[in-house]
């Protein structure tokens, strides 16, 4: 079937107006002999947004590869198939969603999916944080959870993250549920058209007593201290849903509230002021940093639009910036090591991609660590777990309670961190100092490679099989491995790691999220100063690795 006749039979099962009018726009404009029209409809039903481990995300609009109602009915369809088969009586699932465009309608779309075939559902009373609704599903019972976020992806985008309760406790899907649960969908989309489907509007509305337990449960992660009071601190929303709740909780836990970013700070779909909202791209904190310099503050946080990952900021002698995840991450791994030294079975985690710095950290406090494929699906799975991190901005620092990344949870701890400096008449500055005088001189970069056409991404990692570098600038490569093929048999990925000579280690990935390759960089100096010209002769180097396997 050709794309018109394909884009032909969408419409006559596509419920919404605005992209039945895209698709038939650019039905009549192909037939017209268009060619813009025929590559644009080839490009939207060329094949079918891949159900995963982070469920579904892409770009709005009318198409299987696009994100559309059509899209998310099959979707909630598949999946309450998948839990009627693995859920002995009622199924219970939890409807979440955030500020981002149609969010709301792909919620609402899915509870009245979700009841329609004899499940409970229940929707979250507003739009909130991812976190709130990981939460939510352990907090009720539930069998499973659905957030309708693309998280700190471009303006244009929407997703469908989904999580399993039980065993599960809460986390993110892995293999094989993905694959299971695309099976169903892929059933559905192929027998039943979205109009067949059953629909009811017999879900429920969640009590607002779900999100004050959240609030609660948050605000214990770090009371604040008497050092706290006259703390002066700036925070963005990042357009996005963080500000309503982590305001709450600052109430509850005791902290003075911030000099607001307040272009940012209602949720907007639109994204604004920012082309990526996502605090680790260039420009996204600018507003942020002038509002902090502006009120004097001594840091600044930051949420991404559906606050599970937060970015901190502090004052330098040149201006402002943003702290590596790498250095959030040890920093919140210092506190929680230093909390759980002695308890039997405790173990810190994080991403195979993240720095090596926390293994040092376990070690010198007597705890066990765990490295994962990256993703908090397999970091909150890590035994023992009382804190795991993702360079990415991702931490997860209330196991107990929230079994994902938790961007607000997150701001309270480095909020307690921040105090207790404070009360010792330091900073969070002088705390990183703390941290490199326990564990020595680290240093960690990444090159990040943004893509239009993903084809470029998939002939780079092909060439470094091809042809696998031997060194890095002047460094031996000491050892290669290919993590599709893992040596230990464990979960498999598109990951290519290489142990260096002199103790520097990159990784290369495919973004699992964005079209993007990412390569990882960490090195060990003698100094601050050696760690940092280390690093910036890997970075050239790498650049050169990559610019010649994509040629």
């Amino acid at each position: 079937m050709d794309a018109v006749a394909q884009a032909r039979a969408w419409l006559a099962q596509d419920p919404d107006p605005v992209t039945r009018r895209e698709l038939e726009e650019l039905v009549r404009a192909a037939e017209a002999g268009e060619d813009t029209a025929s590559a644009e409809l080839a490009a939207r039903f060329g094949g079918r947004l891949a159900f995963g481990t982070a469920g579904l995300r892409g770009r709005l609009g009318a198409g299987p590869l696009r994100m559309n109602r059509v899209l998310v009915a099959q979707a909630a369809a598949g999946f309450a198939a998948y839990l009627s088969e693995h859920v002995d009586g009622v199924p219970t699932v939890v409807i979440g969603y955030d500020g981002r465009r149609n969010s709301e309608v792909f919620a609402r779309d899915s509870a009245e999916l979700f009841a329609g075939a004899g499940l409970k559902a229940v929707l979250l009373p507003r739009l909130l944080p991812t976190p709130v609704l990981a939460f939510a599903v352990r907090h009720l019972g539930a069998n499973a959870g659905v957030m309708v976020t693309a998280s700190h992806n471009p303006p244009d985008d929407n997703g469908y993250k989904v999580y399993l309760g039980g065993a599960d406790e809460g986390a993110q899907i892995v293999s094989p549920a993905d694959r299971e649960i695309a099976a169903h969908i892929q059933r559905i989309a192929d027998e039943r058209p979205v109009p067949g489907l059953p629909r009811s509007g017999a879900y429920e509305i969640a009590d607002e007593s779900i999100v004050a337990a959240y609030e609660i449960a948050t605000a214990a992660v770090a009371p604040a201290p008497a050092s706290a009071d006259g703390m002066r601190w700036a925070y963005t929303a990042m357009h996005g849903v963080g500000w309503e709740t982590l305001s709450a909780i600052l109430d509850r836990a005791g902290y003075p509230a911030p000099a607001l970013v307040e272009a940012q700070i209602a949720p907007d779909g639109a994204f604004p002021t920012v082309a990526f909202p996502n605090p680790e791209e260039p420009g996204a904190m600018d507003l942020a940093f002038e509002t902090a310099a502006a009120s004097d503050a001594e840091f600044v946080l930051a949420n991404d639009p559906d606050a599970d990952r937060l970015a901190v900021g502090i004052p330098t002698a040149d201006g402002w910036r943003r702290l590596t995840g790498n250095e959030i991450g040890l920093l919140l791994g210092l506190r929680a090591a230093r909390a759980a030294a002695g308890e039997p079975g405790a173990s810190l985690a994080c991403s195979l991609v993240s720095s090596p710095g926390l293994g040092a950290i376990a070690e010198r406090y007597g705890l066990g660590f765990h490295t994962t494929l990256t993703g908090f699906k397999w970091i909150s799975r890590a035994p023992g777990l009382v804190y795991g991190f993702e360079e990415a901005l991702g931490y997860l620092v209330n196991p107990g309670t929230v079994r994902d990344k938790d961007g607000i949870s997150a701001a309270v701890a480095v909020l307690g961190l921040a105090a207790e400096a404070r009360g010792r008449g330091t900073t969070i500055a002088g705390l990183l100092d703390e941290l490199t005088a326990e564990i020595g001189h680290d240093a960690s970069g990444q090159v990040s490679l943004r893509v239009d056409d993903v084809g470029v991404i998939a002939r780079i990692m092909a060439g470094l099989r091809a042809e696998p570098p031997r060194a890095f600038g002047g460094v031996d490569v000491a050892r290669t491995e290919d993590l599709l093929h893992p040596a230990d048999g464990g979960p498999a990925g598109d990951i290519l790691r290489y142990a260096l000579a002199d103790g520097s280690r990159v990784i290369v990935r495919p973004s699992g999220t964005e079209p993007k390759l990412k390569a990882y960089l960490d090195v060990r100096g003698e100094t601050a100063d050696d760690a940092a010209s280390r690093l910036v002769a890997l970075d050239a180097a790498v650049r050169d690795v990559l610019d010649r396997a994509g040629s």
